[in-house]
């Protein structure tokens, strides 16, 4: 048999290698990646024009000003926590908003189709801080995506479950970076390719969460799913990914350091459970993006890439190629 011939035939079986199921997917809908730094190419067939992303997360922006007086005795950690970085290449002395507005530059001097961002673009959700962002988005003039991540609602010790406080400061006070879209749950398409970027900033997906992802996969377009909080990987720790099967009270070390709610005894929920099952087992989600560790990282989850990347704070982000072949 042939080289080629050979190639071809074993493509026809891909349950062989990811136990995944075809379904009605072609054969070519995954393609493959490459990773240089923090260059992400995804190599996709059938895909018709080459474009790129900017992903960022964990800004951790800490702007804030008389507005926020009220609320100093919930912000105050994290409002000293990034004054000071280290660019995550150079090593050289640098800020959150240096690093912001420099990353942001790039996205235009590449013209990105899309800037995502996916998470603690704020340390907590001061007026100051998340108008600065809007003013900063709306001088690059790109299209962008937005999703909170844990600390962007988080007033670390008010009163409050997580999913109530959540509510309140997505709406009183994240809502313009949402440009109207369910803070919750949004996709964008381009070329072909939907990005699907869901809130589970609470480690937790909700029905309606699941049921938008599955109206997404039903599509039978490559899906690139953007995430704050990483899916649970093998070796990785707890704390690390949603969908860990050993998540819940007795594993949660920052309950006290953040004043925040104890994650639950009873563990995950089924639906966010399910969620990790469908995510790694859907033939058409090319791959995962995320942010919440600060590092940049790969996991291969069933065939699936999870790329986390280094925080904004530090200069980090991901260029994210999608390529024909």
């Amino acid at each position: 048999m042939k080289r080629r011939d050979l190639l071809l035939s074993l493509a026809t079986v891909p349950s062989l290698f990811s136990g995944r199921s075809p379904k009605r997917f072609s054969r070519f809908e995954r393609g493959s990646f490459a990773i240089d730094a923090n260059r992400i190419r995804f190599f996709m067939p059938h895909l018709k024009e080459r474009f790129s992303i900017m992903f960022m997360a964990d800004t951790h922006l800490f702007r804030d000003d008389a507005r926020g007086a009220d609320f100093v005795q919930y912000s105050g950690r994290m409002a000293k926590a990034y004054n000071q970085t280290k660019h995550f290449q150079t090593g050289e002395t640098t800020q959150p908003e240096e690093c912001f507005q420099k990353t942001l530059a790039l996205a235009k001097t590449d013209d990105v189709s899309l800037v995502a961002l996916i998470g603690d673009i704020v340390s907590f959700p001061s007026e100051a801080a998340i108008e600065w962002v809007g003013q900063q988005l709306k001088s690059v003039n790109l299209p962008y995506v937005y999703v909170a991540g844990n600390h962007d609602w988080h007033y670390e010790g008010m009163p409050g479950s997580l999913d109530e406080l959540r509510h309140t400061w997505t709406h009183k006070r994240l809502s313009p970076l949402y440009q109207g879209a369910n803070p919750l749950m949004t996709s964008r398409e381009i070329n072909g390719v939907r990005f699907v970027a869901l809130d589970n900033s609470t480690y937790e997906i909700s029905p309606e969460q699941l049921a938008f992802f599955q109206k997404e996969v039903a599509t039978e377009k490559p899906i690139v799913l953007m995430i704050h909080i990483p899916l649970y990987a093998p070796e990785r720790p707890v704390s690390f990914g949603c969908g860990h099967p050993e998540w819940g009270a007795k594993a949660d070390r920052s309950h006290e350091l953040e004043r925040r709610p104890r994650w639950p005894e009873t563990g995950h929920t089924t639906t966010t459970m399910r969620f990790y099952k469908e995510v790694t087992q859907a033939p058409n989600v090319v791959g995962v993006l995320a942010g919440h560790t600060h590092k940049q990282t790969l996991d291969v989850i069933n065939g699936l890439p999870q790329i986390v990347t280094p925080a904004n704070a530090t200069g980090g982000y991901l260029k994210v190629e999608f390529v024909p072949v």
